[in-house]
């Protein structure tokens, strides 16, 4: 089984959110980084020196390849990334191994099954 890395930098109150629809669509667990920090093609604003942005946090899922596109997708539609310019971006990496997921793999092979 092969896997890839979804990261998604997406602003503090869509999270959960995100973690419902990235399980919905076949996402067996995520990783939260919260205080992720950026800056997209416009300068944050500041007042004083203090950042009139809400937080962002950094949402990682390990993904069975087959599944990952959906639920990429699925993570896009559910944070409005292409409807909001600046509300987050979300991207995957490929994985060359990884270990400790034996529960994981268990549960998605009658799922990835009907993919193959």
């Amino acid at each position: 089984m092969r896997f890839k890395l979804l990261i998604a930098l997406v602003d503090d109150s869509k999270t959960d959110s995100i973690m419902n629809a990235a399980r919905e669509a076949g996402a067996t667990g995520a990783t939260v980084v919260g205080d992720a920090r950026g800056e997209g093609l416009n300068p944050k604003k500041t007042f004083f020196g203090l950042t009139l942005e809400s937080q962002r946090d950094m949402v990682m899922f390990l993904v069975e390849e087959h599944l990952s596109r959906k639920i990429l997708e699925r993570i896009a539609k559910e944070a409005g990334f292409e409807e909001n310019p600046g509300s987050g971006v979300a991207f995957q990496l490929d994985v060359e191994d990884a270990i400790g997921l034996g529960g994981q793999i268990m549960c998605l092979m009658d799922e990835v099954e009907d993919e193959l």
